[in-house]
């Protein structure tokens, strides 16, 4: 044995196999083994396929924009089994184009990678690209909306203009695609809408042949605010006096504004609705007055518009006139009758009348009507109510209410 150890032969060719040994531990170092049939380790290569790698882009984002790069490749790699399984299941690789030296224009560039072992070979599809930087620029349009389904819109209703919120948005791309822009619209689908709606849509943006672009848009959702207008028509308004004004005070005239309203509804509602009467309250008006008045919502009626109405009420400090003899006429007798008064005998009265100065002044004994009706009441005597009717803003008291009457019976 100590002559073998001595041998210089023997010697170089163990120091010969420590050296493999010791270059297989440096160079395969935290590599799974298998073993062949002498027990000595053997060593083998992988090759792994990464698909939907994403590719980053590095350039001005501020000033430029740039077309042309995949948003994923597929990458092999291959290398020492150990390695390379480790990182093909981590997938730390990073493909990435960087455009930072590259001025506006077209050009090819190869895609780069890193975050890999050096151990590994690196094959990356498409390896090469062709990329277009471009000018970045932003302008402002606005957005229209478009309808959908409008012939779906419930049989009276009518749709008004849109509000969108915000009317204008900011879209920013490259110039070309910027000059290219034709169209800026929100949808809304009115299938079977009957009242105000909102909702948000999101905006696109067409050139003339309806070929969405690819910009940004800020903001990219807008509001819409849709107004419904149910079948209407205009009605008349009229205003019933409530209550009354103080003593000695008199009502010259009450102008509403305005003295017309629009209802909304069905239209077999509204069809049979001509007319509103308001309500104003007397109580408490001192002096001349605008008041605010609710205008009254009918049966069956959605919306009444304006909800509310001025009413402007002109007063003066009241006077008196007496017209004298005003004659009391009769309504409703027959042909065949004839009627004598017994009370007031001679069929006229004195009526006094109380109102504003400016309203008394262009009164007349003429404006006012005295009668009494004698419908249906046969012959005989008879107590009837005296019943005037006169002009407006005026009132008036009866020396007495009841007129006594004979009624006969005319011979041929």
């Amino acid at each position: 044995m100590d002559r073998l150890i001595d041998n210089r032969w023997v010697t170089r060719i163990i120091a010969l196999f420590l050296a493999l040994l010791l270059f297989a531990s440096v160079s395969f170092e935290n590599q799974p083994a298998t073993k062949s049939p002498a027990g000595l380790p053997l060593f083998s290569n992988y090759t792994e396929t990464l698909t939907e790698i994403p590719v980053n882009t590095y350039y001005d984002d501020q000033n430029l924009v740039v077309s042309g790069v995949p948003q994923y490749v597929n990458v092999t790699i291959e290398g020492p089994s150990g390695v390379t399984k480790r990182e093909g299941l981590q997938k730390e690789i990073e493909v990435y184009a960087d455009l930072t030296q590259l001025s506006v224009g077209t050009h090819k560039v190869k895609l780069q990678y890193r975050n890999i072992s050096e151990k590994i070979k690196v094959k990356i599809d498409p390896a090469e690209i062709t990329v277009v930087i471009q000018e970045k620029v932003t302008k402002e349009f606005p957005v229209e909306v478009d309808f959908v389904n409008r012939d779906q819109v419930v049989e009276g209703y009518t749709i008004e203009e849109p509000v969108v919120s915000p009317r204008v948005v900011k879209i920013t791309g490259a110039l070309e695609e910027i000059e290219r822009v034709a169209i800026v619209k929100a949808v809304v689908d009115l299938k079977g809408v009957t009242k105000d709606f909102t909702q948000e849509s999101r905006v696109a943006v067409y050139d003339k042949n309806q070929n969405v672009l690819s910009v940004t848009v800020e903001p990219n959702v807008v509001e819409i605010a849709v107004p419904i207008v149910s079948p209407n028509k205009s009605v008349s308004l009229t205003l019933k006096q409530k209550g009354k004004l103080p003593d000695g005070l008199s009502l010259v005239n009450i102008t509403p504004t305005p003295n017309q309203v629009t209802i909304f509804g069905p239209k077999d509602v509204i069809d049979e609705i001509s007319s509103i009467e308001a309500e104003i309250d007397l109580d408490n008006i001192r002096e001349d007055s605008t008041i605010e008045v609710k205008v009254p919502v009918p049966k069956g009626v959605f919306q009444v518009s304006p909800e509310k109405i001025e009413v402007a009420v002109d007063i003066e400090e009241e006077i008196s006139e007496t017209f004298s003899d005003l004659s009391i006429r009769s309504l409703g007798l027959g042909t065949q009758f004839a009627l004598a008064f017994l009370d007031p005998e001679a069929g006229t009265l004195n009526l006094d009348v109380q109102g504003a100065p400016s309203v008394i002044e262009g009164t007349s004994p003429t404006n006012f009507d005295v009668f009494i009706d004698v419908t249906n009441l046969g012959v005989g005597e008879h107590d009837i109510d005296i019943e005037v009717k006169g002009p407006d803003n005026v009132t008036w008291a009866l020396p007495q209410e009841k007129a006594k009457i004979r009624i006969t019976e005319i011979e041929e």
